[in-house]
């Protein structure tokens, strides 16, 4: 056993009277917006928002990703965060010279990988999503980053991610659980995605995890896994395939890499750690330990250091350090199970399509 998590998990059993307090407020305010005492504002366009109910990493940013890459085609949308941990205040929108500091790393990551689509952060949506129409009247289709609990903005579709092994329905209030919404909150889900699956998921262990869920009729259950791409180095895009005789040191700031973990145990003849929390601010000296320890640690001919997308967003600012610096980035993105993305990326497009038409006929009665 792991002293460290059993201390963890019974010091946050200790806080329950707070977790009972918390989950009060959060039911009240749930309960005051069901019955439009607090009102929702909805936009005159598709939004779709992409969020969970639980804190951590359950896979938002590749979903948004994924979102962008199966709709810029035909269309042109927008994706719009809150920018958590910059260091700026109110609505701000990704252009020239803009730094994860100044937006945030998930938008950042946006940004750098889809420069030809808007990305914007504002704390306050209701008031980001129109200045963002102002900045880019040509969007279409605004894809909400992590806002599934925060209710003045109404989307026209939600789709609420859980982990695999972690399922909300199992989980509790925060601090004793890591729940910051009431699990019944998935009755406004038009869609569920369970991520992080194994990718040999059976379809009994689909179906047990439907049953524990237990979705509404209108509601669509999906499973994905994780795909992991071929490391590309953060400064010069060269690629270098991970081979069973490398070593690793792993630097990481995110909320749960255990299957990164995995992933290097199976793939790799060992590796290192280094854990940041999550959106951790890189410095200079950690740069320099950094480089210390793969120095010291990490045999040089078959030695690389490998970060994550999001991480690296933030080591970008040390540029003129990192060009013969081994640092490479794994890509991620979400694979779904049982041949259904096709399916998943239909039900996306009707949505924005019906929207359309729904809001012609409006227009041609008025």
């Amino acid at each position: 056993m792991n002293f460290n998590d059993f201390f963890l998990k019974s010091f946050r059993i200790l806080l329950l009277p707070f977790s009972i307090l918390y989950g009060l407020i959060i039911i009240i305010r749930n309960f005051l917006y069901d019955k439009n005492v607090l009102k929702s504002v909805r936009f005159n366009l598709p939004v779709i928002c992409v969020g969970n109910l639980a804190v951590g990493g359950t896979g938002k940013s590749p979903m948004v990703e994924y979102l962008i890459r199966i709709l810029k085609e035909e269309h042109r949308p927008a994706t719009l965060s809150r920018g958590y941990k910059r260091k700026t205040k109110g609505y701000a929108l990704a252009g020239v010279g803009t730094t994860a500091l100044d937006i945030g790393d998930e938008p950042m990551q946006f940004f750098n990988k889809h420069p030809d689509i808007a990305v914007a952060v504002g704390e306050e949506r209701i008031v980001a999503i129109p200045q963002l129409l102002h900045d880019r009247p040509e969007t279409d289709v605004i894809i909400l980053d992590d806002a599934f609990q925060h209710r003045a903005v109404k989307p026209g579709f939600n789709i609420l991610l859980t982990e695999c092994n972690n399922l909300f329905t199992k989980d509790f209030f925060l601090p004793t659980g890591d729940l910051r919404d009431q699990y019944s909150s998935a009755n406004r889900a038009d869609i569920i995605i369970v991520t992080k699956c194994p990718p040999d998921l059976s379809q009994q262990q689909r179906e047990d995890i439907t049953a524990e869920i237990f979705p509404k009729k209108n509601q669509q259950i999906f499973f994905t896994t994780i795909d992991y791409g071929t490391p590309y180095h953060i400064i010069t895009g060269r690629e270098r395939s991970l081979r069973p005789d490398d070593e690793v040191l792993l630097v990481s700031g995110i909320a749960n890499p255990k299957p990164l973990k995995q992933y290097l145990f199976e793939h790799t003849a060992t590796y290192y750690q280094i854990n940041y929390r999550d959106h951790h601010i890189f410095t200079i000296d950690d740069l320099k330990e950094i480089t210390h320890q793969f120095n010291t640690q990490v045999e040089k001919e078959s030695g690389m250091i490998i970060t994550t997308e999001k991480d690296a967003v933030r080591f970008l600012k040390f540029h003129q350090h990192l060009q013969e610096l081994p640092l490479y980035i794994l890509p991620i993105q979400h694979r779904f199970l049982f041949q259904e993305g096709s399916r998943f990326e239909s039900e996306i497009k009707n949505f924005i399509r019906n929207f359309k038409t729904t809001n012609e006929q409006q227009e041609i009665k008025k």
